[in-house]
């Protein structure tokens, strides 16, 4: 289970470790986005930086129109398991965002008011 925490406005921030091509582990604050229908997204930078396979360039509808992603093969431990996921890098991403492909398989609870914030096996 991970233990997430809330942003100033209420937004819902989980510790994922990012594995760089090297083996390296990167620990980062990822952005729930529950309107981000993908697993994985950052800047293009910085996917770069981690020494990712580029698989292809992919056209997807954001909130602000039609945009073109670089897709990458990335690897990272999310709720203590290794996951190998598909990554778009973009570079008007200035976040790390996860999304709704987590919550398939896990149980989100969010209870702001006892300060109560926890993604785990459902």
């Amino acid at each position: 289970m991970i233990h997430g925490y809330f942003g100033s406005q209420g937004e819902l921030y989980f510790e994922i470790d990012l594995i760089a091509g090297d083996g390296a582990m990167i620990a980062v604050d990822a952005l729930l986005d529950t309107g981000f229908t993908d697993y994985l997204a950052m800047n293009i930078q910085e996917v770069e930086g981690l020494g990712w396979s580029f698989v292809r360039k992919q056209d997807r509808q954001t909130a602000r129109g039609e945009a073109t992603f670089s897709l990458y093969q990335g690897r990272v431990i999310f709720d203590d398991r290794e996951f190998v996921i598909p990554v778009l890098g973009g570079e008007e991403i200035n976040e790390v965002l996860i999304g709704l492909p987590w919550l398939e398989t896990r149980r989100l609870v969010v209870d702001k008011k006892a300060g109560l914030l926890t993604l785990g096996e459902a």
